[in-house]
């Protein structure tokens, strides 16, 4: 496993596993959720298959999706169909499948042309189709789900209509995720609108029973907070009994987290989930991006997040730093390595936690 911080351990409560049985929520959207989905799934049991009883196997997956796109393909079908967007539900649909490379393919496609067609993937119109068949987006993500054979359950963080407003922090107001992202600001805080939506009674209870609950990778304020911002969510994350970690970005983000390091994203989701500490542990990339991907990060104004871990311990979190960038001239992490260090943290849970050698 990779590195455990020896300066700011704590007990975590003792638990016992039997085969199969472990229960992880992840939270988060875009691309870094399906991406810690991918690696997630090969430890979930499958039906028929005989237990390894070397490995911890999860029993029960469950995806938390935000849902406050307004932009692309997803933004159209929310406008024209009145409908919640779809694209980071298909995302984690695709990450979970069985034959995830076909589906890959399938569900990614994206239309050239065609009139009404074109810029819209096939499977933002699969669930589009659903949706309007069994008017209820929920049930349209569950059948998606069987349909597709996925190995997790996807629940969207809430079935109501939401819209992203910012408070920046020259006191303007930016209303939209798609205008939010562009700004050249710095956001100072985050709002739901309206803020009184409710979340699905199922996402709560998979938090009540969770042995494992992270949120991230993901972009901060349009990806990650906005699940915390449904009243329930966070109260139930701080309540739940589970192992809670945060698995960091690899870079900033261009006009969402310029100048932020590891320590600032974990206040800032402290910060809108109202409480002191949410989180157990933070996975950190301790790999040096090569030059040639900071060079192309540069012309952004973007650059590898400072991993600051006195700060972290500061926070109550115990910093787990691994070499999680994959190599490429994309920041991609190393998901089989993420997913392989989360189970970890899990089986020393009942234990208390313990050092680890890289």
């Amino acid at each position: 496993m990779s590195e455990t911080s020896r300066r700011s351990q704590r007990s975590l409560p003792r638990k016992s596993y039997s085969a199969g049985n472990i229960h992880v929520v992840a939270i988060g959207g875009g691309t870094g959720l399906s991406t810690l989905l991918k690696g997630l799934k090969r430890y979930v049991t499958r039906p028929g298959a005989p237990h390894n009883p070397d490995q911890l196997e999860i029993g029960e997956l469950c995806a938390i999706v935000t849902v406050s796109d307004d932009g692309g393909s997803s933004g159209r079908l929310r406008k024209e169909l009145n409908m919640l967007p779809p694209g980071d539900v298909r995302n984690c649909i695709v990450a979970l499948s069985e034959d995830e490379a076909l589906l890959s393919r399938l569900f990614q496609h994206r239309f050239v042309k065609g009139s009404g067609l074109e810029g819209h993937s096939f499977g933002n119109l699969f669930l589009a189709a659903l949706t309007s068949i069994t008017s209820d987006f929920s049930e349209a993500v569950r059948l998606s789900s069987e349909i597709l054979l996925t190995r997790g359950h996807i629940y969207p963080a809430t079935t109501s209509h939401v819209e992203l407003e910012a408070l920046m922090e020259d006191g303007s107001r930016i209303r939209g995720e798609t205008k939010i992202t562009a700004s050249s600001g710095r956001i100072k805080q985050l709002f739901l609108d309206p803020p009184d939506v409710q979340p699905l009674p199922q996402t709560l209870e998979a938090m009540a029973r969770a042995d494992l609950i992270t949120i991230g990778p993901g972009s901060l304020f349009t990806s990650l907070i906005p699940n915390l911002l449904v009243p329930g969510i966070a109260q139930a994350i701080v309540n739940s009994a589970a192992v809670k970690v945060y698995v960091g970005n690899l870079m900033t983000q261009a006009n969402e987290s310029l100048g932020l390091t590891a320590a600032d994203h974990i206040r800032a989701l402290n910060h809108h989930a109202q409480t002191k500490r949410i989180f157990d542990f933070a996975l950190i990339n301790r790999a040096p991006a090569p030059p040639e991907l900071k060079a192309k990060y540069a012309l952004e104004g973007a650059n590898q997040i400072v991993a600051d871990l006195d700060a972290i311990e500061e926070l109550g979190v115990i910093p787990v730093l691994g070499d999680y960038l994959e190599q490429g001239m994309v920041a991609r992490h190393r998901t089989d390595q993420i997913a392989a260090d989360l189970m970890e943290l899990v089986a020393q849970a009942p234990g208390g936690t313990r050092a680890a050698t890289p």
